[in-house]
């Protein structure tokens, strides 16, 4: 019937048809030619023509327009505007990129689902994240959810392709939510079984400074970020980790801690440096009289410095052959001390001292002054053993004042 149709009733029909194109509307249409930024194409069962402009092409990147499309290719198209700025060659402005970024838009909603881990590309830093692409769609990486740790750098994600898993999406607000650290901690929570499993503490290990904070700097090992503190850095007051290492430095630490609970592995410079206790033994001997001074007072003695970086200490009943409540009662820090060695343990580090072996016994030597006043009188006294009894006096009275009144009895 169609066929006695005359020429204007055609495109009678035609212009009828195409009144039912709306915006919004998914059709079908030919290329009819390839420009190099656009291609030109005919809707089809509508005698209409449309173009659709190059950055409406695909969601991915084309490197060559004549290479990706050809004259009579039919594709699936939506219609983006009916009167744009391109109508000179065609009423309709038309996208390719959008039926796919529809389609793409249906699989992240599975994927969300599913909990999929997808690559995604950075394309730049902005305020609070990262932008990154997921086969044509934009979406959102906040700074919180990039890696397990804050993140000061956003900078250098940019261009990189990132694991990363959706955790939420609203396609009719184009809205896409990223998150790459919760892959990194389950990737995470893997090295450090693996790593914990052949190392312990104790062991030496390298790796390289990832990062320097305030209070230490974070070293890679085998993926895992340990932690040497700053009072782990030097023997030496550190009052900057940036003026002992650097980020890439390569460095060969101690494993300290390792708290499996939390993951943490805990590092020490400090524990690998040489110490003034290593060969403690050729310096300091037991009976040797030194020079020292105190460096800290405490309830129970005295810690003084009788090397550099070697204290021992002086225990309260080591520091006055009188009685005292508190080393505070005869001594104060800073001052400079006679002390004689009565102890030295090199392997726990651990040096007894003594003050009160280096002083007179004034005491002792008055109650030896009054015992000699009173030896006639003692002289005079006869001891003698009980034979009834078959006790001696020692062992009625106390075996050492029994000891000390024969002792007196036979001079």
């Amino acid at each position: 019937m169609s066929d006695n149709l005359s020429d204007s009733q055609k495109m009678a029909k035609a212009l009828d048809e195409s009144l039912n194109v709306n915006l919004g509307d998914v059709v079908k249409a030919e290329i009819l030619q390839v420009d190099d930024n656009q291609l030109v194409v005919s809707i089809l069962g509508t005698g209409l023509e449309g173009v659709v402009p190059e950055r409406e092409l695909s969601t991915q990147k084309i490197n060559d327009i004549n290479e990706a499309f050809k004259v009579g290719d039919n594709l699936d198209l939506v219609v983006i505007s009916k009167f744009g700025s391109d109508k000179e060659n065609g009423n309709l402005l038309l996208s390719r990129k959008r039926i796919e970024a529809r389609k793409q838009w249906s699989e992240l909603e599975e994927r969300l689902k599913t909990d999929d881990v997808l690559m995604a590309h950075v394309i730049r830093a902005v305020k609070g994240g990262l932008l990154a692409e997921v086969g044509g769609v934009i979406g959102f990486i906040p700074s919180s959810r990039i890696e397990s740790y804050f993140v000061h750098n956003l900078n250098q994600y940019i261009g990189k392709d990132l694991k990363v898993k959706v955790i939420e999406i609203e396609p009719s607000e184009n809205r896409l939510i990223l998150s790459r650290r919760d892959f990194v901690q389950a990737e995470k929570k893997q090295k450090f079984e693996d790593l914990i499993s052949r190392i312990h503490e104790g062991d030496r290990v390298t790796g390289k400074v990832t990062r320097v904070t305030s209070f230490g700097a974070f070293v890679d090992i085998e993926g895992i970020d340990c932690l040497i503190h700053i009072s782990e850095l030097s023997r030496k007051r550190v009052s900057d980790p940036n003026d002992v290492l650097s980020v890439g430095e390569e460095v060969t630490a101690k494993v300290i801690k390792i708290d499996s609970e939390r993951e943490r592995i805990s590092l020490s410079l400090k524990a690998l440096e040489p110490t003034a206790w290593d060969d403690i033994d050729q310096k300091i001997k037991i009976g040797d009289i030194l020079n020292g001074k105190v460096k800290r007072l405490t309830s129970f003695g005295a810690f003084v410095e009788v090397l550099p970086e070697i204290e021992g200490l002086v225990h309260i009943s080591q520091i006055s052959h009188k009685h005292i409540a508190t080393p505070n009662e005869v001594l104060k820090v800073g001052e400079e001390v006679k002390v004689k060695v009565i102890d030295l343990e090199k392997e726990n580090k651990r040096l007894s001292l003594s003050i009160k072996a280096l002083q007179e016994n004034k005491e002792k030597s008055n109650n030896n002054t009054n015992r000699g006043s009173n030896s006639s009188r003692e002289n005079n006294l006869k001891y003698k053993p009980t034979e009834t009894s078959g006790f001696s006096i020692g062992d009625i009275i106390g075996s050492k004042q029994g000891e000390q009144l024969a002792d007196n009895n036979n001079q």
